[in-house]
C-alpha cells in the first residue's frame, strides 16, 4: 500500500483489540437504535456544504488476528459495515492519515468510501511527515500523492498539516516552510485538488499563534484542535506545556475559522471515569452513557464544524449517533457540572496519557500506552497498593502485578526503557515519557521486592 511506503517511526499503531470491549457491551446492552434522518449538520462557511457534526475517525479500525503470529490485519468487511451504518445515519465526514493503522488506514478508508458517489462524502487526511526523511520536498509530495491514490480520489476535501507544534518553530520550518511544502499545498488548493486546507495542533503554542497570525496569507479553511470538558480550562494544569482549549477555540472563533474537534474523550479517558464520577453523571441522566456527556460538550460550541470519534465497535458508533441525531447542546448548568468532574480528574494526578499511540512503536518494544493505561486504571478505581495498608496492601500488590503482566508482556514493560527519548517529541500531551516509565519501573520493582510492605512511597508519588 502506498501509505506504507512513507511510514514513519512515529506511525500510529491503532487497529488492535480493545480490552474494554466487554465493559462497553455491558454499558450499551440496552442500547436503542439511533434514528435515521436526524443527524445534526454544521455549515462550512467557505463552501456552504453541510458537514455531519459526528465525524468518523479512521484511526482505530477493527482488526483480524493473524493466527500465524504476524501483523494483525484490518477487518475490511467490518470497516465496510461500520461505514455503511454511519452513512445510513447521516455521517459524511471521514478522517484518516498515512500514519494510522501502521500505514494501512487510508487504503482501507478508500475501499469503504469508493463504493459511494464521490459527492456524498468528505474525506480528510494529513501530511504526516514526522520522519526527517519525509521533510524533503519530494518525499512530502510523494506522501500527498500516495494519499490520493490510496483513498482512490482525485481531490481531498480537507487536508491537514499533521500535528504541528511538536518540536516548536524549528520543526515547522523543517517540515513545511523552508522546503516550500506549505506553498505547494496552497497551490494545490488553488488547482482544486485540495478543497479545504488546515492544520492539526499539538504542542508549542507559539506555532499555533504564528500560523494564525499568517491567516491572511494562508487563508486557513479549518483548524483541528483538542477540545473536551477537561482540556477546556485544565489542559495547562495537567501539563504545563499544553494550552487550554478555551484559548484555542477563542482564537479560531475570532477569525471565523471552523474548528474540527479531536480527542473529545481524551483517548477514552472520559468514558472510563472512576465510579464516583460515573455516579455523578448517572444522577443527571441514568440512561445516557458516560461518553455521551463528553460528546455533547464537544459538539455544543457553534464554531465547531465536526467532532471526530475513532469508533472501532458498532456500540460506540450507535451511541455517538444517538448523541448527535440530533444534538441537544449542554446547558450552562450542565457545563458547570462537567467542570466539577474535570476538577476531580485533575485531583487524581494521573499520567495524562490518551492512548493515542503517537509514541509508538518504541524501538525497544516497550508498550508505553499499555503501561500508562494500566497504571491510570488502577489509580482511578482506587486499587493502588500503598504503604500502611496492612492486609489490603498484600492483596492490591498481587492484583496490580498480575494485572500488569496480563496487560503488558514482561519484555515490553517499563524496566526495559533505556531512556532514549525518541517517543517524547511525538506525544501530543507533552508527557515526559521516559521519566514516567522510570518512576513506574521503580514502583513495580518495589512491589516485586516487598510482598508485605511498600518502601518509601506516599500516595501521591507512588509512581
Amino acid at each position: 500500500m502506498g501509505g506504507a511506503s512513507v511510514a514513519t517511526t512515529a506511525a500510529i499503531t491503532g487497529c488492535r483489540k480493545d480490552p474494554q470491549l466487554s465493559q462497553a457491551q455491558e454499558e450499551y446492552k440496552n442500547q436503542v437504535e439511533p434514528p435515521m434522518g436526524k443527524m445534526t449538520y454544521r455549515v462550512n462557511p467557505k463552501t456552504q456544504e453541510k458537514v455531519s457534526l459526528l465525524g468518523y475517525g479512521m484511526m482505530r479500525l477493527p482488526s483480524e488476528k493473524d493466527t500465524k503470529g504476524g501483523e494483525d490485519k484490518i477487518d475490511q468487511e467490518m470497516v465496510n459495515r461500520l461505514v455503511d451504518y454511519a452513512f445510513e445515519h447521516g455521517v459524511n465526514y471521514f478522517d484518516t492519515s498515512p500514519a494510522y493503522c501502521q500505514g494501512h488506514s487510508e487504503a482501507s478508508t478508500g475501499i469503504a468510501l469508493h463504493r459511494y458517489p464521490r459527492d456524498k462524502y468528505f474525506v480528510a487526511t494529513k501530511m504526516s511527515n514526522f520522519n526527517p526523511e519525509t521533510w524533503k520536498r519530494e518525499k512530502a509530495i510523494e506522501m500527498y500523492r500516495n494519499s490520493m491514490r490510496d483513498l482512490q480520489v482525485d481531490y481531498i476535501d480537507y487536508y491537514l498539516l499533521h500535528a504541528i507544534g511538536g518540536g516548536g518553530m524549528e520543526n515547522l520550518h523543517q517540515r513545511y516552510l523552508d522546503n516550500g511544502v506549505l506553498d505547494f499545498l496552497v497551490e494545490e488548493r488553488k488547482a482544486g485538488r485540495i478543497r479545504n486546507l488546515g492544520f492539526s495542533y499539538h504542542g508549542d503554542i507559539k506555532v499555533f499563534d504564528y500560523l494564525l497570525s499568517e491567516h491572511e496569507k494562508y487563508q486557513w479553511d479549518f483548524v483541528q484542535i483538542e477540545l473536551n470538558y477537561l482540556d477546556w480550562d485544565y489542559a495547562n494544569e495537567i501539563n504545563p506545556d499544553n494550552t487550554d482549549a478555551s484559548y484555542l477555540y477563542a482564537e479560531l472563533k475570532k477569525r471565523n475559522i471552523p474548528a474540527v474537534i479531536m480527542e473529545p474523550l481524551l483517548g477514552g479517558r472520559l468514558s472510563k471515569l472512576p465510579q464516583f464520577l460515573v455516579a455523578k453523571l448517572k444522577q443527571q441522566d441514568p440512561d445516557k452513557s458516560v461518553a455521551s456527556w463528553a460528546f455533547r460538550y464537544a459538539g455544543s460550541p457553534d464554531g465547531v464544524l465536526t467532532v471526530l470519534s475513532g469508533m472501532t465497535y458498532m456500540e460506540h458508533l450507535k451511541d455517538n449517533l444517538l448523541t448527535y441525531s440530533p444534538l441537544v447542546p449542554t446547558t450552562e448548568e450542565q457545563n458547570e457540572m462537567l467542570y466539577e468532574v474535570a476538577r476531580e480528574i485533575v485531583g487524581l494526578e494521573n499520567i495524562p496519557c490518551n492512548d493515542c499511540k503517537y509514541c509508538m512503536p518504541c524501538p525497544y518494544g516497550i508498550d508505553i500506552p499499555g503501561i500508562f493505561v494500566h497504571y491510570n486504571k488502577c489509580k482511578n478505581e482506587g486499587r493502588m497498593p500503598l504503604k500502611n495498608m496492612a492486609e489490603e496492601y498484600s492483596r492490591r500488590r498481587r492484583e496490580y502485578l498480575i494485572g500488569l503482566d496480563r496487560a503488558v508482556p514482561k519484555m515490553r514493560q517499563a524496566d526495559h526503557c533505556i531512556g532514549c527519548g525518541q517517543c517524547e517529541p511525538h506525544c501530543p500531551q507533552g508527557i515526559k515519557i521516559t521519566r514516567e516509565l522510570h518512576k513506574i519501573s521503580e514502583f513495580v520493582e518495589d512491589l516485586r521486592q516487598h510482598p508485605e510492605i511498600i518502601m518509601g512511597n506516599d500516595e501521591n508519588d507512588e509512581a
